[in-house]
């Protein structure tokens, strides 16, 4: 049988190109995209964190330290780093905010792993500890949060802020972020955004209502109206059109006369249903009949047509009207109400620059955040902030559980596991306790960004904490003590799962098998 095998060629599987990674070499791969996610993202945590500039390749520009926003401008080709941007992802959809703190501790814990195995622990002898010490983690952090008053939740949109560009005017921010959450229950979906492109950020002000760019299509149509009776209408505000092609056979000037005075009076029987529902502002999805425009124009009512579903369903949300499929149908209890409507002319660019505001809405379910600041940049950077912290305030305020920020529960939650792993007399206690290392990564770069000595710091965190100041955590100066930050206790406990779950699917891989060769 040798003697007959020997003559035959091998066995080709995969193609001559094809790159097949094991072994040790496997975590050397996974470990060095950590390590570079780790070390780009690590300057920007914390209130002493700098910004990136991003260069794309359209030739835009971002500037920002917002992690979600750094992640998603990547162009990420390694398939270990894909897995870290969609954790990124995915905390960004869940929380809103806590990204870049969730990417250093799951790089922190596979750097730690990594040690692990060069001793000789087998991977899934690291994921049981990890999920012991995960579950561990989770048990603090509920025994530690606190109920939200209205305080509180002011602080946790203040941490949001501190460190981003919109911190200058932080007090100012956090308190309209706290009305806006109160007014739509705590949705933050319910709150929209608008650059005012004037002023400064300390300008921004909340109003109930909504702000639309959509041109004007009369000039003199009614730029003020107090007291708005809103009709929402999905559709054309135009007489119904035949459905059926037909050809009409005119003999004398007479039926011509005739048919034209059909097709008026039908915009006169239209223009008078539109008027006996109440309503003096008519906003559509469609577009707008000439002549029904200036029937409802002489009569003192605002036109606007062309919204998009979304626009649309916001000022439907905002002042309470119900949306109109057909106009026959439309009637006073189809019409909502706004304190003002307002249509701001301005000069003609490439762009829209009409704006149509309904303002001071009795029970809006729907608010805009208008958001000051005349360079676009620095205003685009104020919004990803205010919607990172209008995310993490409203997840608080239903969740109602707070926690301590500055790295006071990452700590608390590494001595405990650290106690626990006193009493495991397996292996598992090795992983548990590179697990409680990992936690501490997030006050180790607080101190290192406020240009502290990271090593004192942490050593004088664990004792402040050994001592019963379960609230100490790094300051902005760098220093050990109360920080007064708070945060959404849900946000944190999504970040640490995340992180736990993403190592540990990487530590399950064995071997990478590369079509492309790299």
């Amino acid at each position: 049988m040798g003697d007959e095998a020997a003559g035959k060629p091998p066995v080709v599987i995969l193609r001559e190109e094809t790159n097949v990674t094991s072994g040790t070499a496997v975590q050397e791969k996974l470990i060095a995209a950590a390590r570079v996610f780790a070390d780009l993202l690590r300057p920007t945590y914390g209130p002493r964190g700098l910004d990136k500039m991003l260069y794309k390749t359209d030739g835009t520009t971002a500037v920002t330290n917002d992690g979600a926003k750094i992640v998603a401008e990547l162009m990420v080709k390694h398939p270990a780093a894909k897995m870290f941007v969609a954790m990124a992802e995915s905390q960004e959809n869940s929380c809103g905010d806590g990204v870049t703190g969730t990417l250093l501790l799951s790089s922190e814990l596979l750097l730690e792993a990594g040690r692990l195995l060069q001793k000789g622990l087998h991977p899934l002898t690291v994921i049981e500890g990890y999920n012991q010490a995960n579950a561990i983690a989770q048990d603090t952090i509920s025994k530690q949060a606190v109920a939200c008053t209205a305080t509180t939740l002011q602080e946790v949109a203040l941490t949001s802020l501190t460190g981003k560009g919109a911190e200058g005017a932080a007090p100012t921010l956090s308190e309209m972020i706290v009305r806006a959450l109160e007014t739509v229950d705590g949705d933050p979906d319910s709150i929209t955004m608008h650059k005012t492109n004037t002023g400064s950020l300390s300008d921004s002000k909340l109003l109930n209502g909504i702000v639309v760019r959509r041109r004007v299509l009369l000039d003199s149509l009614p730029s003020n109206i107090d007291d708005a009776k809103v009709a929402t209408i999905n559709g054309d505000i135009a007489p119904r059109k035949q459905i059926r092609d037909a050809e009409i056979e005119i003999e004398e000037t007479a039926q011509l006369d005739a048919f034209l005075a059909a097709e008026e009076a039908t915009r006169d029987t239209l223009t008078e249903t539109l008027i006996a529902s109440g309503a003096n502002v008519f906003l559509c999805s469609g577009t707008v009949d000439k002549g029904l425009l200036h029937r409802l124009m002489r009569s003192g009512c605002f036109v606007a047509g062309e919204f998009d579903d979304r626009e649309l369903r916001n000022a439907s949300l905002a002042t309470g009207s119900r949306i109109i499929e057909h106009l026959a149908d439309i009637s006073s209890e189809d019409i909502g109400q706004a304190g003002r409507m307002v249509a701001e002319r301005r000069a003609a660019t490439d762009q829209v620059e009409d704006m149509i505001r309904l303002e001071s809405c009795p029970e809006p379910k729907v608010v805009t955040c208008e958001v000051g600041g005349a360079n676009s940049l620095a205003a685009e950077e104020a919004i990803r902030a205010i919607h990172d912290a209008l995310r993490s305030t409203g997840l608080a305020m239903r969740t109602d559980r707070l926690v301590d920020g500055g790295g006071a529960v990452h700590m608390a939650c590494a001595l405990s596991i650290r106690e626990a792993a006193e009493h495991e007399a397996g292996r598992n206690r090795l992983a548990m306790e590179a697990f409680a290392r990992a936690l501490e990564i997030i006050p180790t770069t607080l101190a290192l960004n406020a240009g502290t000595d990271a090593l004192d710091r942490i050593l004088e965190l664990r004792a402040a904490h050994r001592n019963g100041q379960s609230g100490a955590g790094i300051t902005a100066d760098g220093k050990v003590g109360p920080t007064g930050a708070k945060e959404a206790a849900a946000c944190l406990e999504s970040a640490i799962n995340s992180a736990t779950e993403t190592c540990a699917s990487m530590l399950r891989i064995d071997q990478v098998v590369s079509a492309r060769g790299d």
